[in-house]
């Protein structure tokens, strides 16, 4: 089967039979014990189907490498990340595509301090794959250890963040959707320690996703009718890792998973005050929130630890991207689809309003998502180098592709765009958003006609 390898800052990821083979599990894995100098290494999986029988060649070929291994077998992404810091593990390996269909699988690889590898780390484990290996002899195979505690130790340090007691009291009705993916299990414990009503949908395990993997609106339908048959408080959707959150309010209405983070920010920042970060491709709701409480707002490229390495510098209270993503200091430094749960309902139970009333005190904004394929003849930085003279006037940002805040525009004026060129395909992808559904579209049909 003929299939492409993404080798990228988030990973590598491939389809099972296709480029993800066991050659590849045994340099992926060696690759990494020599990066983590044959220390300790946590491995944990998502629900896939394909997801044990990789895990397992992961956790063999580590130990055979020399690495002690600490296997917490299918758990969200963020619990592999927080157990890496509860053992002082020299790094960990998650097995999960992510929201990518149930084909694919990935590694998703943590260094010591459990964040995601730096741009300069993964490098690294991509020059060791293309290199050569060496085992050592039997007597210094490593060890492999089971761990069944790790959910809980990722729960704990979410309660330990937030009130409690507060959030038991309203005994909140909530919609749990978890894709069947690694929230299924861990997530309605926690809904059920906030003393909340847990109705569950598609919380069997396994791996076989019953709506599109990720928690956007056009997959929300089933979601969004059980929260309105059962007069829930509010809706909860997860990716199949669990690392990022989508909400439906109490009418059954998709707020968007921007307005994840946007919600949480409103909640932090009306509390203490400290700096936000978040990627090019967030919704602006978040820096009009900031700006409500005299907070700044740092963006940076789309990725996670570009987000993390940023957020350790300015010392950032809360951030997190625009994919639903919440990224809590306080709780650990990666996207957490469980500390956002955590911090929604604790949100609703300080405030004592439906989450609707919330959503519309929140500046409203609508954002158009899309890709374009460039034409014959052009490339990234012609098609870019134009627009960009073209918009010289505006607020212009080359960080990460090309975004566009209009400030002077007659018809785009407080809407902005951003432009990423593939690295794997002809491609820009496009996100425009405005202030409201009209000059979204007018905004990002401009620039996508601008690739034909």
């Amino acid at each position: 089967m003929n299939s492409p390898l993404m080798k990228s800052i988030s990973g590598i990821r491939g389809i099972v039979g296709g480029s993800l083979t066991p050659e590849l599990i045994v340099s992926v894995s060696s690759a990494f014990a020599k990066y983590a100098k044959k220390g300790t290494v946590v491995v944990g999986r998502d629900s896939r189907p394909t997801g044990e029988a990789v895990s397992s060649g992961v956790v063999s070929t580590l130990a055979l490498s020399g690495c002690n291994v600490i296997d917490i077998g299918m758990v969200p992404t963020p619990t592999v990340q927080v157990m890496v810091e509860e053992t002082g593990a020299a790094g960990g390996i998650v097995v999960s595509a992510s929201h990518n269909p149930v084909q694919w699988n990935a590694f998703k690889l943590i260094n010591s301090s459990g964040t995601f590898l730096t741009a300069r780390e993964i490098e690294r484990v991509f020059r060791f794959m293309d290199g050569d290996f060496s085992y050592p002899a039997w007597s210094g195979v490593g060890s492999i250890r089971e761990e069944n505690s790790a959910g809980e130790r990722h729960m704990e340090r979410v309660l330990s963040v937030i009130n409690s007691r507060r959030i038991r009291r309203r005994k909140f009705s909530v919609v749990l959707d978890s894709v069947n993916g690694a929230g299924s299990v861990i997530t309605p414990e926690l809904l059920r320690e906030l003393g909340c009503e847990v109705h569950i949908l598609n919380c069997t395990p396994d791996g076989i996703f019953p709506r599109g993997a990720e928690p956007v609106p056009e997959n929300l339908a089933d979601l969004s009718a059980e929260v309105r048959r059962r007069k829930a408080d509010i809706g909860f959707a997860q990716d199949p890792d669990a690392d990022r959150l989508a909400i439906v309010d109490e009418t059954g209405r998709p707020i968007g998973e921007e307005y994840t983070v946007a919600l949480v920010a409103e909640h932090l920042l009306s509390t203490r005050r400290g700096p936000v970060v978040v990627n090019l491709s967030t919704t602006k709701a978040v820096d009009d929130i900031a700006a409500r409480y005299g907070s700044t707002v740092t963006r940076t490229m789309v990725g996670e630890i570009h987000v993390v390495e940023e957020m350790k510098k300015r010392g950032a209270l809360i951030g997190g991207e625009g994919n639903g993503g919440v990224i809590s200091p306080e709780v650990h430094y990666g996207r957490d689809s469980l500390a956002g749960i955590a911090y929604v309902l604790e949100m609703m139970a300080v405030r004592g309003k439906p989450l609707s009333d919330i959503i519309n005190d929140l500046p409203a904004y609508t954002m158009v998502k899309g890709k374009v394929k460039i034409g014959k003849g052009s490339d990234n930085s012609t098609v870019t180098g134009i627009i960009k003279k073209e918009f010289r006037n505006e607020k212009v940002s080359t960080a990460d592709g090309l975004r566009i805040d209009f400030k002077k525009h007659e018809q785009f004026r407080g809407g902005w765009v951003h432009l990423r060129p593939s690295n794997t395909e002809p491609v820009f992808r496009i996100i425009a958003e405005g202030m409201d559904e009209s000059q979204a579209g007018l905004i990002y049909r401009h620039f996508a006609g601008r690739f034909k």
